[in-house]
């Protein structure tokens, strides 16, 4: 076993969560620039994993040692292509939301030792290759995300709160029962129980019992993610919880759905994940359009920002059931896109709270005026957001619909539609928070971006301009996994990925 670099990635948020948790309350002027300091470390050890990342399909940088023999249980961790971008969103947005929490008054100290242990659980979720490892950590950051919505968040947070936890702990409950009824498969074929992942991938499972533990792991994942009808914790976890709160739920606890399905969905059962990839499409197109339907309406712009993760979490989704190469390359960078895009929207809207103390749409108009760079901003976050080309946004839907019109043609028909919605429910409100008259006197004089505000962005936007412009950096990290996960799929089903012939869609 190499250097334990995965274990040494979430040991130091945990540190650094102690750490802060000991320095002298009464001190509070020291409490975030420690956390900050700190949570750049993770920062400098992905670094590390991203160089010295191999192309190759299989898992890297792997640890294993056993924790519990006899029910065959160990610390097995190790990444691939479809782990290592989201082990590197993870750590890249925890300093940044850490940097935008100054707003934050009431047990600042405790609140930030909360987001770097839900850091070091959504690592040990990425890099787990032991079920119960990966659902200890799945069901960790439960714990420190309920308490940043119901200690931090605004009016309704309780409620918020507990709703977040009731869904995503119901699914939890479903995805256990799964995971033991694999362990118990194992044995009764080998006499020797395991949850180790890869040992698991060699089972051969009946078609009728992949059907159903598909089921019992895709609620699960589908409450995270959230896809439709299962989105409705989102919104309101969205309004309710600090800004750093959203951020975070937006641009990697949602992706906890996402990379289940990838993770454990088609490898594991790959039978009925062929079988079961239209109802799946059904409802990722049913949230694209919903999702970016319902965001049109809206008067509040976190809450618009809110529905329009449920639209772009479909078209993540759309991809990795799309069952090719093309659609799972572009579920996987768009997870990482939608995280630094959303994630930058949420943060506009958060700093603009702060300013005027109302999300409501019609409580602004002319900001362009006053807060240029903010509008700058925003306008670039929301081109990003739709897709322009140039931006990262662009790249990922550009390979999930082409990657879907190979195998679900009309689903990617339909899929476009949220494309166009999108520019217009996100460019309608530009409109009418940034351009026009500021006839609102508390319009008039609101501050722009300060230093600290507008250094938060730069890593943002210089990582959408790379992605967006030579987007081969992050996919050939990400294709030689990709591509085993298919390979897979064909070699223990009739399934065959069809080759993309534009005007020909494959039957």
């Amino acid at each position: 076993m190499d250097f334990p670099m995965l274990s040494l990635l979430i040991l130091v948020p945990v540190i650094a969560a102690a750490v802060v948790m000991l320095l002298p309350k009464e001190r509070t002027e020291l409490h975030l620039p420690v956390a900050l300091v700190l949570s750049l470390l993770p920062v400098g050890l992905g670094g590390v994993l991203f160089a010295r990342f191999e192309s190759v399909a299989g898992f890297q940088f792997v640890e294993q040692a056993p924790l519990i023999e006899r029910w065959g249980v160990s610390w097995h961790l190790g990444i691939d292509g479809v782990a290592l971008p989201l082990i590197l969103l993870t750590t890249i947005l925890i300093p940044i939301s850490i940097a935008a929490s100054t707003s934050i008054a009431k047990n600042a100290q405790l609140f930030l030792v909360m987001v770097l242990m839900l850091e070091a659980g959504l690592i040990g979720v990425f890099s787990a290759l032991d079920l119960i490892v990966f659902f200890v950590f799945f069901e960790a950051i439960l714990i420190p995300m309920y308490f940043i919505i119901g200690i931090w968040g605004s009016e309704n947070r309780i409620y918020a709160a507990i709703k977040f936890f009731l869904y995503t702990a119901f699914g939890s409950a479903l995805m256990l029962v799964g995971i033991i009824a694999l362990s118990v498969m194992q044995q009764n074929k080998t006499g020797v129980s395991s949850f180790d992942y890869t040992v698991l991938l060699g089972l051969e499972i009946p078609p009728a019992t992949q059907a159903w533990l598909f089921a019992v792991f895709g609620i699960a994942f589908a409450i995270k993610v959230p896809m439709f009808p299962f989105h409705t914790w989102l919104p309101d976890a969205h309004v309710q919880a600090p800004t750093a709160g959203s951020v975070l739920l937006a641009g990697v606890m949602l992706k906890l759905g996402t990379y289940g399905f990838l993770r454990f969905n088609l490898p594991l059962f790959p039978d009925a994940a062929v079988r079961f990839a239209p109802v799946v499409a059904t409802l990722a197109v049913i949230g694209i359009v919903y999702g970016a339907a319902v965001a049109i309406v809206q008067t509040d712009l976190k809450k618009l920002v809110a529905y329009s993760s449920v639209s772009h979490l479909g078209f993540i989704m759309l991809g990795i059931v799309a069952l090719t190469q093309n659609g799972l390359d572009g579920g996987v960078i768009q997870m990482v896109n939608h995280g630094l895009t959303t994630g930058a929207l949420f943060l506009l809207v958060g700093m603009l709270y702060e300013r005027r103390h109302t999300k409501l749409i019609a409580d602004f108009g002319g900001l362009q005026k006053t807060m240029p760079i903010f509008a700058g901003v925003f306008l670039f976050s929301t081109f990003a957001s739709i897709g322009l080309p140039g931006l990262n946004g662009f790249v990922g839907e550009f390979l999930v619909l082409i990657g879907s019109y190979a195998t679900l043609p009309g689903f990617a028909v339909v899929a476009t539609a949220g494309v166009v919605l999108a520019a217009v429910y996100l460019l309608w409100a530009y409109e009418r928070v940034f351009t026009g008259v500021a006839d609102k006197p508390e319009n008039q004089d609101v501050p722009d971006l300060n230093l600290r505000e507008t250094l938060i962005f730069v890593p943002i936007i210089a990582l959408t301009l790379v992605l967006g412009l030579y987007p081969k950096v992050l996919l050939n990290r990400i294709e030689p996994s990709t591509a085993g996960i298919i390979d897979r799929i064909e070699a223990t089903t009739d399934y065959v990925e069809p080759t993309f012939v534009i005007g020909e869609p494959s039957e």
